[in-house]
């Protein structure tokens, strides 16, 4: 099923940014059939969407995900009571990290270092190559944004860029994807989750949830 023409024919505003879209995606489960991982950041309402997509791939989102049963078997057999509890609570994560956070880290290196590298510190700390930056700039022009964005290329990162428009100076770098018009789209990125959800587990999508 492509559920991708379904979100183009429910919202089509998105028509011209079909192709972008269809990379992006790819990007996102090539990264995660290989086990790597999305870093994901912005600035203001767009920090916001950072975390809340992180919050839904770390945790179930519209459906619950269970832990492997191996995981569920070693928490019982170290603790039966406590085990138990861990197994039924705990859910299985795609691993994001939103580098929107991290006080002590972003503060310390803004007062020693420059605090528009912060994002770039995070990204040469914890990407990997292979990993996916996700960059939410409204403006397409956060400066930021622009330094962890080329920090992940020379770690060998595909970067993915959420935006109204493309900044001049995000022009420069060799983008994996540029997605144009979809912050006029906000419950987009609960379906770029669901997208992924789709490739990891392959559930069905649901263009009305949340």
């Amino acid at each position: 099923m492509d559920y991708i023409a379904q979100l183009i024919e429910r919202y089509p505003v998105l028509a011209s940014v079909e192709n972008e879209i269809r990379t992006a995606y790819q990007v996102l489960e090539r990264a995660y059939t290989n086990h790597k991982k999305l870093l994901v950041g912005g600035n203001g309402g767009s920090c916001a969407d950072a975390e809340h997509i992180v919050g839904e791939l770390m945790k179930g989102f519209v459906k619950k995900r269970e832990i492997p049963k191996t995981m569920q078997e070693r928490l019982l057999g170290l603790d039966q009571e406590l085990g138990k509890q861990l197994a039924n609570g705990l859910q299985s994560s795609l691993r994001a990290i939103a580098i929107t956070g991290h006080a002590g880290l972003s503060t310390a290196f803004a007062n020693d270092v420059d605090p528009e590298m912060t994002y770039a510190q995070q990204v040469n700390g914890y990407g990997d190559e292979g990993d996916v930056l996700l960059a939410i700039s409204t403006s397409g022009n956060s400066k930021n944004l622009i330094y962890a964005a080329l920090t992940a290329r020379a770690k060998d990162m595909p970067v993915v860029l959420l935006s109204g428009k493309m900044g001049e100076n995000f022009e420069l770098l060799p983008m994996s994807v540029l997605l144009s018009l979809i912050k006029r789209l906000i419950k987009f990125r609960n379906y770029i989750c669901q997208f992924i959800m789709h490739s990891v587990y392959s559930w069905k999508i649901n263009f009305l949830s949340r």
